[in-house]
């Protein structure tokens, strides 16, 4: 039998539309922040339909200026699942805060019955994760932070707090961009969320990522969004494309800014990207995925990802197979021989307590069960628009044959 060929896990996608917008940005003679950034966050609030944006060099650094921005100091806390990548704790620690972690549910987000228990007087924020790409419910969340018992344990301890007026919600949405929450695109209803536009994302800028600013009215968005794109730049006052233009060289540092900022070579991808996210990259994704749960449901050993229900659909970012009654050392065994086969799989993620600089922090796998049940038994499929159907097909024989090698053989 033919042998079929090696199929990555998810490879960027790069077209000859991608190269000629990065090649204009080449030949522009302007490689750094600039107008290609600018039309990049006026395509992203249009789409997205939130306040304002803010183009960063990566997801992380997003969150680390909203940290910053909101004030987090050593003895607050923030409350984050068990089950994410590590950014979202090491961007709180970084800002001297506790990162506070809670369980997940059966569909991979944070679990919501548990996060109540968990606030207390130094809860500052709560950062709900879209893993995979299937928002969180962020009513029900709001529902819950909005709660009188709740808002009385709120203390503010500075401009910002106060004027959100209780635990703020910050959402990451690393994995969700175009997702739909209640008939809207992921965005529009936590206080902030943060998209990445990593290498591996949906749509890429190679590295980088947005701040989606909803923040309520007590907030002059457009003066907040100016402020927080001075802290991009290390606090000066000027980009430095405006700085280039003739006469324009004199400038200020008014904060102790970071340099975070996203540039034009960059955005050059992702404005590539945009023009037929809705149109073809998204589409494929689904495809693909659908494709993938028509196989799966007829089997019985597989638990399938969430893909959509009445208030939610998906970005299709991944698919994270389960493998029902399945060990870890038995989902590690079928990773290897699905490799062997010349197919990539991952595993998303590693929960955070099993990891050896949290466990020295002293979060344990044993308080967190769930987290644990679902990461034993994940198998993450190749997911992106480069796969064709015989490339689907192989890899769903693929995943059998490992299945029934490792378990019945």
């Amino acid at each position: 039998m033919e042998q079929h060929k090696t199929i990555p896990f998810s490879p960027p996608f790069v077209d000859d539309d991608v190269i000629k917008e990065v090649n204009d940005c080449l030949k522009s003679g302007w490689l750094t922040t600039g107008p290609r950034v600018r039309d990049l966050e006026l395509l992203v609030k249009e789409y997205t339909g939130v306040k304002s944006v803010l183009c960063v060099n990566s997801w992380t650094s997003g969150a680390n200026l909203i940290w910053k921005w909101l004030g987090l100091k050593e003895g607050d806390e923030v409350i984050i699942p068990c089950y994410t990548y590590s950014a979202t704790a090491l961007t709180i620690l970084h800002s001297g805060a506790k990162p506070v972690m809670v369980d997940i549910s059966d569909d991979f987000n944070i679990n919501l019955g548990l996060i109540k228990s968990a606030i207390t007087s130094k809860t500052k924020a709560i950062m709900p994760v879209d893993i995979g790409g299937w928002p969180c419910d962020i009513d029900k969340l709001i529902e819950i932070v909005e709660a009188d018992d709740v808002k009385k344990k709120f203390i503010a301890e500075n401009d910002n707090q106060s004027k959100i007026g209780r635990v703020a919600i910050i959402c990451d949405a690393a994995h969700s961009f175009g997702a739909i929450y209640k008939g809207h695109k992921k965005g529009y209803r936590s206080d902030i969320t943060i998209f990445s536009f990593h290498a591996v994302k949906n749509l890429t800028t190679a590295e980088g990522g947005a701040v989606c600013f909803n923040l309520n009215n007590n907030f002059d968005i457009e003066a907040t969004t100016k402020t927080l794109k001075l802290m991009t730049l290390n606090g000066q006052t000027k980009d430095a494309f405006t700085k280039s233009q003739a006469g324009g060289w004199r400038y200020d540092i008014i904060m102790d800014g970071l340099k975070i900022n996203m540039p034009d070579i960059c955005a050059a991808i992702g404005l590539a990207q945009f023009r037929k996210y809705d149109s073809h990259i998204l589409p494929e994704r689904k495809r693909i995925f659908n494709q993938y749960a028509d196989f799966f449901k007829t089997k019985n050993w597989a638990l399938l990802p969430p893909a959509i229900d009445e208030k939610r659909e998906s970005s299709y970012h991944l698919y994270m197979l389960r493998i029902s009654n399945l060990a870890e050392h038995q989902r590690d065994l079928m990773m290897a021989e699905i490799a062997r086969n010349g197919v990539a799989v991952n595993v998303h993620f590693i929960p955070l307590p099993m990891l050896t600089y949290f466990k020295s922090l002293g979060y344990k796998m044993i308080d967190y069960p769930n987290a644990y049940k679902n990461y034993s038994c994940e198998i993450s499929l190749p997911i992106y628009p480069q796969l064709n159907n015989d490339d689907i097909s192989h890899i769903c024989s693929t995943i059998e044959n490992a299945y029934h090698k490792i378990v019945n053989g």
